[in-house]
């Protein structure tokens, strides 16, 4: 076992599911994601013909794991037969806050590639504005990429991991429910089961090829990036979710 395995399994053994003053620091939490197909690619008329009114609204299913060391992000699996499977993307994101560090794994154009990076950092301003997410009082916080875009989350004071969907993290608390300004992107926790993950979830599988974001952001242009369709791809695959 590489040191790197043996250092998750000691700091799982060392969180608790609740603190001493009953807030939750282990959960597992179900979302829903809804995905708006003609906002996701309104600069790209042709597939926007090509989906149906009645199939915009893309609906796909997560989990997430979390203790006071670790996380774990990663689709839920389903036997039922998805439609536009190629519109969305489905990340699995770990995140380890005490080395800095997260791990992700991308299907793109039908492989599977597995990436090491830093977490990401973020200046969030929290509000006092609250909503109920899956029966938990939620306080909404907001973070601006850029000058033309807002990400609104909503977090929890008793889920105390500071972690969310993809590779969010960064406030006071579990993110149960985020969306983009224009609502093209939603996510929503829809149920939150307290327990104490197996240690093993959090241990990625090997791999013989693992990039960094950077390599592999720099192949991928030095292959394709003359082709028209690259640019809005990126922006899917590496943008802010």
């Amino acid at each position: 076992m590489t040191s790197f395995r043996i250092t998750i399994l000691f700091l799982l053994i060392l969180s608790q599911t609740y603190s001493a003053f009953g807030q939750i620091t282990s959960a597992k939490i179900t979302y829903e994601r809804k995905t708006n197909l003609y906002k996701r690619f309104k600069k790209n008329q042709q597939i926007q013909r090509w989906i149906k009114e009645e199939d915009k609204i893309k609906i796909d299913y997560f989990e997430l794991f979390v203790t006071d060391t670790c996380s774990l992000f990663r689709p839920q699996e389903s036997d039922l037969k998805e439609t536009y499977s190629w519109t969305t993307t489905k990340n699995t994101v770990y995140q380890y806050p005490a080395q800095n560090k997260r791990y992700l794994i991308k299907s793109m154009w039908g492989e599977e590639l597995h990436l090491t990076d830093t977490l990401q950092k973020r200046r969030w301003h929290i509000s006092e504005s609250t909503r109920k997410i899956a029966g938990y009082t939620c306080r909404k916080a907001v973070w601006e990429p850029n000058d033309s875009t807002r990400i609104y989350a909503w977090f929890s004071y008793d889920v105390i991991p500071s972690y969310g969907p993809e590779s969010f993290n960064g406030l006071p608390g579990t993110i149960l429910g985020i969306a983009n300004e224009d609502g093209g992107i939603v996510y929503f926790a829809k149920k939150v089961e307290v327990l104490r993950p197996d240690p093993a979830l959090f241990i990625p599988p090997k791999k013989k090829k693992i990039y960094t974001v950077p390599e592999l952001k720099a192949q991928l242009t030095k292959q394709y990036g003359f082709e028209h369709w690259f640019k809005e791809n990126m922006e899917i695959h590496f943008g802010v979710w």
